[in-house]
């Protein structure tokens, strides 16, 4: 058995009233920042709200360096994820930080995960 060692940490939350979750997702990234120091972002959306409409942030470091309170109040929506990285494939860049947000034919998607994928060459 080799040494034990952290990839990723994801976060997730969804408020049934429909407050905001930015605050406890970054929270929530902070308690497993020691799973990633590279980059760190929240992706979130308001299923009251626009269909189709979300508000991301996404930055290279800790998340209290990328992270600022004015950032966070701007993240409004009930429902988000949250990832903080430790690259095991890939450059670290901001464009490798999570979380990842496409839309598609029902909306937004917004997904994060903890691991590689084989095939990611051909999938580019």
């Amino acid at each position: 058995m080799g040494n034990l060692h952290e990839e990723c940490g994801v976060f997730g939350m969804y408020d049934m009233n429909g407050g905001n979750v930015a605050n406890s997702i970054y929270y929530g990234l902070f308690a497993l920042q020691h799973r990633g120091q590279e980059s760190c972002g929240i992706a979130v959306t308001d299923t009251k709200g626009k269909k189709g409409s979300y508000h991301v942030y996404k930055g290279m470091g800790l998340c209290n360096e990328v992270f600022t309170p004015e950032i966070l109040e701007n993240l409004k929506g009930n429902v988000g994820v949250g990832h903080v990285r430790y690259s095991t494939a890939g450059s670290s860049t901001r464009e490798n930080a999570q979380p990842l947000v496409l839309s598609y034919v029902k909306g937004i998607l917004g997904m994060a995960h903890n691991g590689n994928l084989v095939n990611a060459p051909q999938l580019r």
